[in-house]
């Protein structure tokens, strides 16, 4: 008998022990999980000089205004050297400055001043490919027997015409560019400036894992990886199916995800960020299903940390079309796959995406503020690290712009000129493009209502959306109703109430075309989210009892009750249930 109840005990402990796991698995804290995030273009953001083009000085003069709004993070997009053909994403010297952005002092001197505030900051790692001005690929294309010949992936012209692959930025849509000097073909998935790196070289690899501590040495505080998922590739290079030629998001599949990506990253993860435990790194476009993209940030794994889909904004023009459902059906999926282990990113917009509020909610005078605020409500009450794109705190919009000529984007300007090269449909090409155009959200930052926006004193390198005048930081400030500071009161809230960051997702009424409505729910906690996708009341069946509540928080100016549950137009409610 006492052999049975020591057995008994036993199971019991174990059963504890398990339970208690599965919930420290769920809930591990860590600083990552708890930030905001908040994403800076640097072209756009704020220029010292007056030539036009946002600096790293110009955000040093911004950091007060940076750290109000409560922020614990900084994106930046990449301020390397880079002769600049893909806004930096073509990168010449890993360990130097864009003259353009100013010098090494003047990081180190944001970096500072970034810590002295509690403000962590995140580069990007561009390391699918370098610019052809690299030194790397300079050297490479001199002979083939150079040492840096194998950095590239090169095809010896007499073995015939490489297998056709598409290209993002190339005007002929061929990733296989001609080079005389060793008659030979380069790969290059985006712009011809771009020519991708080979990883499965060991050396190649050894000087990304370098270049990475430089940057960590210096005290930055993680990575967001960009299109890492590309940098394992199949180098047989198969033809692809013709089915998919032309079907980007189908090319994708064969483009990326290689034999060697997940062993890449592990690699990565052993060689230089286990030696930086607090580091974070973002893995962006993981994966092309929720499974998938647990690998990159499953802990027991050692790859990554936050996992960056896409599938949440790859949902054409804009939501209406796609379908508010079939909306919910996605970040349901994803919390599924990830509720035990993993973790996600929360965001609606970054620097390849047009505006929140054009593809979201609403940009009309009379619901832009109220649907800016409902996304701003989504994005930091849905489980997952948030994400903010500067500038969407103001509810800025899409500059909409009428000539190619106002486009400097590498992609909009090589798709118009292909289009006109084969007779193409232009003025259809540039009506898509006010909705659509990821140049949309790189206008500068709205300051004030002076000339150009308080952005420069100079011509600013992309127009300034002529909304200023009402659309400003300025302006925001001082009425407490704004949209700027709307985000600010709930980032506050966000973070005192751990249930919003750590607590359990569960849908309601699923099938609401107009509302998205959730739980979250924590240690006896819970929460309940509703937001009115449309310009219209709608109502919405929680099957809670409506008698148990109290509101929270609004988007409205004046709270009303939940009565019948009717939501009125782009309305966003935080409810505490009893």
């Amino acid at each position: 008998m006492k052999k049975i109840k020591s057995l008994i005990i036993i199971i019991l402990l174990m059963t504890i022990t398990a339970q208690s796991q599965e919930t420290k698995t769920s809930t591990d804290k860590k600083w990552w999980k708890e930030a905001v995030i908040y994403q800076i273009y640097p072209r756009s953001f704020k220029d010292s000089d007056g030539n036009g083009v946002g600096d790293l000085k110009g955000i040093i003069s911004k950091l007060d205004y940076i750290k109000s709004l409560g922020v614990d993070a900084v994106w930046l997009n990449p301020v390397y050297e880079s002769p600049n053909d893909d806004n930096g994403y073509d990168i010449s010297n890993y360990r130097e400055i864009m003259k353009d952005f100013g010098t090494m002092k003047d990081f180190n001197l944001l970096l500072k001043g970034m810590h002295e505030r509690g403000i962590k900051l995140i580069m990007d790692l561009v390391v699918n490919h370098s610019s052809d001005e690299n030194n790397w690929f300079q050297e490479s294309r001199k002979s083939r027997d150079n040492k840096y010949r194998n950095y590239y992936y090169w095809w010896p012209a007499e073995k015939g015409k490489p297998p056709y692959r598409w290209s993002w930025f190339d005007v002929n849509s061929n990733a296989w560019k001609y080079d005389a000097m060793t008659d030979s073909y380069y790969l290059h998935y985006f712009s011809e400036k771009q020519p991708d790196l080979n990883w499965n070289n060991p050396e190649l690899r050894k000087e990304i894992y370098d270049m990475m501590k430089f940057w960590l040495d210096k005290g930055i505080d993680g990575f967001r990886l960009d299109a890492f998922q590309f940098i394992s590739k199949d180098d047989s290079f198969p033809e692809l199916p013709k089915e998919i030629i032309n079907k980007p998001l189908e090319i994708v599949k064969y483009y990326g995800n290689g034999p060697h990506l997940h062993e890449y990253i592990q690699e990565m993860n052993s060689e230089v960020l286990s030696k930086y435990p607090n580091v974070l790194t973002v893995a962006e476009g993981a994966g092309d299903s929720p499974k998938a993209a647990l690998k990159f940030v499953d802990p027991d794994r050692k790859e990554l940390n936050i996992a960056y889909h896409f599938e949440s904004v790859d949902v054409g023009k804009h939501l209406n079309d796609f379908g508010l459902v079939k909306y919910k059906d996605i970040f349901s999926r994803y919390d599924k796959e990830f509720k035990d282990k993993g973790w996600l990113s929360i965001f609606l917009a970054n620097h390849d995406q047009p505006r929140m509020v054009n593809k979201f909610g609403n940009d009309t005078p009379e619901f832009r503020e109220l649907s800016s605020k409902m996304l701003t409500t989504f994005i930091l009450t849905m489980r997952g690290t948030a994400f903010y794109y500067n500038g969407d705190e103001l509810g800025m919009t899409n500059a909409k712009f009428n000539s190619i000529d106002d486009y400097q984007d590498v992609d909009t300007r090589n798709r118009y000129l292909g289009l006109k090269q084969n007779g193409g449909d232009l003025a259809a090409f540039l009506e898509d493009q006010k909705q659509t155009s990821r140049e949309n959200s790189r206008t500068p930052f709205q300051w004030n209502s002076t000339v150009n926006s308080g952005f420069t004193t100079g011509k600013p390198w992309l127009k300034v959306n002529q909304n200023f005048v009402t659309i400003n930081a300025e302006s925001q400030e001082k009425d407490p109703n704004s949209v700027l500071n709307y985000f600010r009161k709930l980032v506050k809230w966000r973070k005192n109430n751990p249930v919003l960051i750590y607590g359990k997702y569960m849908l309601l009424d699923r099938e609401n075309p107009k509302v998205f409505a959730f739980t979250r729910e924590l240690e006896g906690k819970k929460i309940l989210v509703l937001l009115n996708f449309s310009a219209d009341n709608a109502t919405v069946n929680t099957g809670i009892d409506p008698k148990n509540y109290k509101i929270i928080n609004s988007n409205y100016i004046y709270l009303d009750s939940i009565k019948n549950a009717i939501l009125r137009p782009y309305e966003a409610l935080i409810i505490e249930i009893n």
